[in-house]
């Protein structure tokens, strides 16, 4: 998974899967609740994904190498995934969990237009 492109791909063959938007941007989101479970970063070489608090410490622990963080990720359930990860069967392992807690979340509230 060398860049979005191939992310978004792969996260597209998992069930009840759409692009769509977050924020603004591109993202991929479940389809029955519109919850977004990963999208591009503005960080370099990285995409975004939600995930809960637990796996996500045990992530940056692990292998800080691929999953990492910004500031203003601290404290909130989604880190940096690096894209050129040396154990990319992992990541996708990944992907593939955030996808079902997403799955598992009430609907996404419908954001007000301005």
């Amino acid at each position: 998974m060398n860049d979005w492109d191939a992310v978004a791909a792969f996260a597209l063959t998992l069930p009840d899967t759409v692009a769509s938007t977050h924020y603004g941007g591109p993202a991929i989101k479940v389809a029955s609740n519109g919850r977004a479970f990963v999208s591009p970063s503005r960080e370099p070489d990285s995409f975004t994904l939600t995930i809960d608090a637990a796996t996500k410490d045990i992530l940056l622990e692990t292998d800080p190498d691929t999953f990492w963080q910004t500031p203003h990720y601290e404290g909130w359930p989604a880190l940096l995934v690096r894209y050129a990860s040396a154990d990319p069967e992992r990541v996708r392992a990944m992907i593939e969990r955030a996808r079902d807690q997403a799955a598992a979340r009430k609907p996404a509230k419908p954001r007000k237009k301005a």
